[in-house]
């Protein structure tokens, strides 16, 4: 498993940037064709045609799915953002207030009018996202991205996630 991992972040890491917009099936000729198919395998397919194709052209005439106004989307850093700051921002989160969850606001794209809500729904969630002490990165971001989906004002930060 882990070299499956391993593998697919060295294929992404040999594309350029470009090639990887959109890359998560909302752009791109890759996309089109892998529309609607989960795995990996498909994700690193429209990746690779997204790269053989030129993906600039989609984004610049906003055809192949792509906008021009989109925005780019890297849930990864959210992830790794957690990750290290697991106990941080497990305590702000307690409390609805804190540095680390302004930071997490800021990284997932919450607007100043939405934060005060963001904050309210992580305090008012906390037992909910972090579910045990030793709950893992992964089930952090599931269970944040739940609670933001289950609320009407906060549903369109959780497809940051």
């Amino acid at each position: 498993m882990l070299n499956k991992k391993l593998m697919v972040v060295a294929l992404v890491g040999m594309f350029p940037v470009g090639a990887m917009a959109g890359a998560d099936g909302n752009c791109g000729v890759g996309s089109k064709l892998f529309d609607g198919q989960k795995g990996i395998a498909p994700q690193v397919l429209a990746m690779t045609t997204n790269g053989t194709f030129i993906n600039t052209f989609g984004v610049t005439s906003g055809t192949s799915g792509c906008k021009q106004d989109g925005v780019v989307k890297s849930d990864w850093k959210t992830a790794m953002f957690i990750d290290g700051n697991k106990e941080k921002l497990a305590r702000d989160m307690s409390t609805g207030s804190g540095e680390s969850l302004e930071s997490l606001a800021k990284l997932i794209g919450v607007q100043d009018q939405h934060k005060p809500a963001f904050f309210q729904a992580t305090k008012e969630n906390f037992a909910k996202i972090f579910s045990s002490d030793n709950a893992t990165t992964d089930q952090v971001l599931a269970s944040l991205k739940q609670v933001l989906a289950s609320d009407s004002e906060l549903a369109q930060y959780s497809l940051s996630i």
